[in-house]
């Protein structure tokens, strides 16, 4: 069915008549000029993000049930990653006349996926028509007491430098999927009738992370039950060594990491060496993991040491001591941030 056909009201009627609100703080969500939410006793944590069709996804390989679980969970993983609970979201989409109704409900029903799985309302957003292909905007709405929100600013010297998951498989991932995309552009010249079938055998994980992503949420429930508060936290969306450099510049601290405890997957350390790529490199800089990197008084060692898919890569040194990563050979080096630049 064309969009146009049905209109925008009607497409959001259709997207959103069932939507039940199921946190107390929503008071009114889809259906009126504006969404309601109440607030009483806590601090209101708010996080916006854009993905552009041909910058941040490739339609090519992202069916957009993915897309659209992939979307909200980045925006969930900000509130996570300040410590808070993701409670409201909005959904914006610019879409173009190559979309149906159809195409749509795919996109919403991996929002609702994402939102349902961590008990988030949809509460409002827009529709508009775009002239260049799909644009999904997505705000997050949380909560936090005052005394638990964790910035980036909080890191101290002697600090544990902690990180949740494993790192790199995302970029692997999207690695592996633009190299079987130009096969087929490759075969696509010589035959517009090729049957294709990408090679992605044993890669599974790989694709999982790169498509899929997962907000961290379990990770920041656990940290709390075991009554550890990091110093500082942020969530890998640019790369580790992006986003450690974030923490020591606003904290002003250094830091020393070193290599033989990043967290690398078996599947992406395979999938670098057969590119012919560090797997360090793709470990520090790849980005897209969202995993939580966060800091922790040094007191908190034996806890955080015993938690299960948590690990110690280093530790926070005075800022005059500068960035330094040391690699597995007893070598030092000096920490760059590399990670993915969107505007470059």
């Amino acid at each position: 069915m064309e969009i146009a056909k049905l209109g925008e009201f009607a497409l959001i009627d259709r997207l959103t008549s069932d939507l039940q609100p199921r946190n107390a703080s929503t008071r009114t969500g889809v259906g009126d000029d504006c969404a309601v939410l109440h607030y009483p006793d806590r601090e209101v944590l708010v996080t916006t993000d854009l993905l552009m069709q041909g910058v941040h996804f490739d339609l090519t390989y992202s069916d957009l049930e993915h897309l659209g679980y992939k979307a909200v969970m980045v925006n969930l993983s900000d509130i996570f990653a300040m410590n808070g609970t993701p409670r409201q979201i909005t959904v914006s989409l610019a879409l173009d006349k190559r979309f149906s109704v159809e195409d749509v409900e795919l996109l919403y029903r991996g929002m609702r996926r994402a939102a349902d799985k961590w008990h988030v309302d949809i509460v409002g957003g827009d529709t508009t028509p775009s002239l260049t292909g799909l644009c999904i905007s997505i705000t997050a709405i949380g909560e936090a007491r005052a005394d638990d929100i964790v910035y980036r600013s909080g890191a101290r010297d002697t600090d544990l430098v902690c990180v949740s998951g494993d790192l790199g498989a995302a970029y692997m991932g999207l690695q592996l999927l633009e190299r079987e995309k130009a096969v087929f552009i490759q075969q696509l010249k010589k035959d517009k009738n090729v049957q294709f079938q990408p090679d992605f055998a044993g890669r599974e994980y790989l694709l999982q992370r790169q498509l899929a992503a997962e907000a961290r949420g379990d990770i920041v429930e656990r940290l709390r039950q075991a009554g550890i508060k990091p110093t500082a936290m942020m969530d890998i969306s640019d790369g580790l060594s992006s986003e450690l450099m974030h923490i020591c510049k606003q904290s002003n601290t250094g830091c020393r990491i070193f290599e033989k405890e990043l967290p690398i997957d078996y599947q992406t350390a395979v999938m670098a060496e057969e590119l012919n790529m560090n797997v360090t490199t793709c470990a520090l800089n790849g980005g897209e993991d969202y995993e939580l990197l966060f800091t922790v008084p040094i007191a908190d060692h034996e806890k955080v040491a015993q938690m299960d898919d948590i690990h110690l890569i280093g530790h926070i040194t005075r800022q005059e001591l500068g960035h330094t990563l040391v690699t597995r050979d007893g070598q030092e080096m000096q920490l760059k941030a590399q990670g993915w630049n969107p505007l470059a």
